[in-house]
């Protein structure tokens, strides 16, 4: 049996308290094979590239079903670059969801280019196309579809619409390594792909990393260039870059989790059903369903009932860790103020934010806690809906 497996297994009639993502769990499994490759490290002194990098950007490539991946700082940096890469710049509109991180936003922000936001889709939270059809403008140069809460947004139909405007898309895959619909895994599905290897990412660092992957050669040499201070060669800079760039000892922990990392989503997908059976008549819940097609690997589990912030300090007295993904439209948010967008612009992503819920979820999480979790989140939407 494997440790994987084994960790998900009830230990005892009272789970205790319930973390959200156990990430210690996570690093404990790869600490032995992490620690020996470190101190190899500290005896040789490489820590900027090297063979760990080159190793790790090779078989991320291969797992997603790519040319190229080039490691970068972060997740926020590796939107920014490829938009770079492809020529975003200051003038040009980026259509993305309203329903995202910031920093899919900021990143487009950071290029001098200017930010469309669209609505979601009721069922899933995802980009909605239609929405992305009707705010394509003459400046716009680029979609950006979010792979969310770790599905795969549907980047077919926004591929249509791409190519009839002559735009690029440029996928978010942050939140769904491993993630896959009909057309291919979230990442390999547009001109080029960003992700972030966060901490708390299903496929995570021990600090910021992130990674940018193509088909495409040549945007693969500028993102490499770019985040390399704009140079190929030592000291010869042919474009303005900066320093954004996977180490070696980020890249020693990914080689050692990404060994794992479809067994870790199994594990995931395994407890997303459990928890589809243990709310499927929970009172005020409404439980999250995969897109037809899609393989998801379940990054959060959230859930959408009534009287969210109630039912959220409810969990929190009961020991239970839960989130908010993510609480505020950014075109709501002080940073996006002066757009000009208005409340009520967007409404599928407006009312959903007041209602999400994001449960405890990772590869470690046992029945016995998710049953914990489902049980005070019963007793907490039927003391609401017994209220009304």
């Amino acid at each position: 049996m494997t440790d994987t497996l084994r960790a998900t297994e009830d230990t005892a009639a009272d789970p205790g308290p319930v973390p959200f993502l156990d990430l210690a769990a996570q690093q404990a499994e790869v600490a032995d094979e992490v620690l020996a490759t470190w101190q190899q490290q500290l005896v040789t002194a490489s820590f900027i590239g090297g063979v760990e990098v080159a190793a790790f950007e090779r078989e991320y490539a291969e797992y997603i079903g790519v040319e190229h991946c080039i490691g970068v700082g972060n997740g926020t940096d590796a939107i920014e670059l490829a938009l770079r890469a492809v020529g975003v710049g200051r003038g040009d509109e980026v259509i993305l969801p309203v329903n995202t991180f910031i920093a899919t936003a900021e990143a487009v922000s950071r290029v001098g280019a200017t930010p469309v936001f669209v609505d979601v889709d009721d069922e899933h939270l995802l980009i909605d196309p239609r929405a992305v059809d009707a705010a394509v403008s003459e400046r716009t140069r680029v979609v950006i579809p979010v792979h969310l809460y770790g599905q795969t947004a549907p980047v077919e139909a926004i591929e249509s619409i791409a190519r009839r405007h002559d735009l690029i898309v440029v996928e978010d895959a942050a939140q769904s390594q491993g993630a896959s619909s009909a057309a291919g895994r979230a990442g390999a599905l547009g001109r080029v792909a960003a992700t972030s290897f966060y901490p708390g990412k299903n496929l995570g660092a021990a600090g910021d990393a992130g990674a940018v992957l193509t088909n495409d050669a040549a945007v693969a040499g500028v993102v490499r260039e770019l985040g390399s201070h704009g140079s190929r060669v030592k000291y010869v800079h042919d474009r303005v870059g900066g320093n954004s760039r996977l180490d070696s000892v980020q890249a020693t922990v990914l080689r050692a989790k990404l060994r794992r990392l479809d067994g870790w989503n199994a594990n995931r997908r395994a407890a997303a059903a459990r928890y589809a059976e243990l709310l499927a008549d929970a009172p005020g819940v409404r439980i999250p369903v995969s897109r037809p097609g899609n393989t998801d690997v379940w990054h959060l589990y959230v859930v959408r009932v009534d009287e969210r912030d109630r039912v959220l300090d409810g969990l929190a007295a009961a020991g239970i860790g839960a989130a908010i993904h993510y609480p505020v439209p950014l075109h709501l948010t002080g940073a996006y103020r002066d757009l000009g967008y208005r409340e009520g612009q967007f409404p599928i992503a407006e009312a959903s934010s007041s209602r999400i819920l994001s449960l405890p979820m990772s590869p470690h999480l046992s029945s016995a806690q998710q049953e914990r979790v489902a049980e005070v989140l019963r007793d907490l939407t039927s003391a609401g809906a017994a209220a009304t």
